[in-house]
């Protein structure tokens, strides 16, 4: 029985494990992927459970839940050798060992974007996974409590600034969701003031959210500013070393809270180890059918799509443009390749990736969003239900949409849960100092 191995996890990933094991005849072939992580990060949820609004396992689709008759390795692949028809895995744990294949299908995703400035490394967040939003959330619910006690000053600022690098939709999300989250906090922490917060977004380029056109962009950035953010344009983070922050305008300030979204670049995986073609930017060279190589060439048994592809984009009237790496293009990419790849089994002809943009919609926190489709915008209220509405019938399957519902039903009553969990990474401390805490006494005796 052919051995169809899928590298990742992801939207694009989850989407083709899922269709062809719905799909595929018995015996006809088995599937497996192959991933660190044991579930698909439904991305878009991140923003939200940054502020408390989507609980964070909500936002994580189960693997094994979900993909019944796909075979699932906890690890990474580090290699591939198409010419071999064989992977190298590196297991969550264990020895590295290899894992044949008749099949392949790339889907491994991206990666966030870093550049080497000093203390970027040491001190800033990413914001692709569920862990690094819980951690951005309970750290600033951390920092609130630890300022609550500080007399104004430069300490009690430092903890209450936050600093967002990348203007574009993770970023602006990520940042808005955040803040309003902070301005909410501020009604349960009397000793705080408005004063005391200090949100900073960072983009290189002269205008935020490129993924619309100037005027919503304008719109957004005026309301961020009217809540009390200060963004700054053209400019770019020169260093974050001991959390001091320091701007190529000129700015410079403490900040405790520091979130990199600038943007993606390929896995190391694509870039350098393994033998598929490569194009120039460090992504697979895909056909508009998925399959791996070019108009000349195809490669045999090799197929690619989601973030780490270039996928040629149909639908855009510039020629040699491609896909943009989103979401909407990772899932209906995934679709259509096990469609593709059944097709080609049977001895079809697979079809073509098309796919016209149905717009895009983005939160700005509680009761406010902004969306465009076109020339076609909508603001406030009304983008903020479209952008709700739009992700509960994205999220995959009915049990992640009815927990998310009830989490939002609960909240519309009680407000955000404000809870930090900060302490879960370190899970031993209070054992360990309660376990010290009967020999302390009896010394203190």
């Amino acid at each position: 029985m052919r051995r169809i191995l899928v590298v990742g996890g992801g939207y694009a990933g989850f989407y083709a494990a899922w269709k062809l094991e719905k799909k595929l005849r018995k015996g006809e072939a088995e599937v497996v992927v192959v991933d660190p992580r044991p579930y698909m990060t439904y991305q878009p949820f991140l923003p939200e459970v940054l502020s408390g609004n989507v609980e964070a396992r909500h936002a994580a689709i189960s693997l094994r839940r979900n993909l019944h008759r796909t075979k699932l390795v906890a690890g990474a692949v580090t290699s591939i050798e198409h010419a071999r028809r064989v992977v190298t895995v590196h297991p969550v744990q264990g020895a590295d060992f290899e894992l044949p294949y008749d099949i392949i299908v790339v889907t491994a995703g991206a990666v966030t974007r870093t550049l080497a400035l000093p203390g970027v490394a040491e001190r800033a967040i990413g914001m692709k996974h569920v862990e690094e939003a819980v951690a951005i959330r309970d750290q600033l619910l951390t920092a609130f409590d630890r300022a609550s006690v500080l007399p104004p000053g430069p300490e009690r600022k430092r903890l209450l600034t936050v600093t967002f690098v990348g203007g574009g939709f993770a970023g602006v999300e990520g940042f808005a969701e955040l803040l309003s989250l902070a301005n909410g906090l501020l009604k349960t922490y009397p000793e705080l003031q408005p004063s005391d917060l200090a949100f900073h977004l960072v983009e290189a380029s002269h205008r935020i959210l490129p993924e619309v056109t100037d005027k919503p962009a304008a719109w957004v950035r005026a309301t961020l500013e009217r809540r009390g953010a200060q963004i700054h344009l053209d400019t770019t983070l020169v260093s974050a070393a001991d959390g001091h922050v320091v701007l190529s305008d000129g700015t410079t300030y403490e900040s405790d809270l520091i979130v990199w979204t600038a943007g993606n670049a390929a896995t190391r995986l694509v870039r350098g180890h393994t033998d598929l073609p490569v194009t120039p930017r460090g992504l697979v060279q895909v056909r508009a059918d998925l399959r791996v190589g070019s108009e000349d060439e195809i490669v045999p048994d090799a197929w690619a799509a989601g973030d780490d592809a270039a996928v040629p984009d149909l639908a855009s009237p510039v020629p040699g443009a491609f896909t943009v790496p989103n979401a909407q293009n990772a899932v209906r990419q995934g679709k259509l390749l096990a469609k593709n790849l059944l097709r080609t089994l049977r001895g079809r002809k697979p079809k073509n990736y098309v796919h016209h943009t149905l717009g895009a919609v983005a939160t700005l926190g509680l009761g406010r969003g902004v969306f465009q489709y076109k020339r076609i915008v909508v603001k406030g209220f009304l983008a903020w239900l479209m952008h709700r509405g739009y992700h509960v019938l994205a999220v995959p399957t009915w049990d992640r949409k009815i927990r998310v519902l009830s989490v939002w039903l609960a909240a519309a009553f009680y407000g955000r849960d404000i809870v930090s969990l900060a302490s879960v990474q370190r899970p031993r401390d209070a054992f360990v100092t309660e376990a010290d805490l009967p020999e302390l006494m009896s010394k203190s005796a």
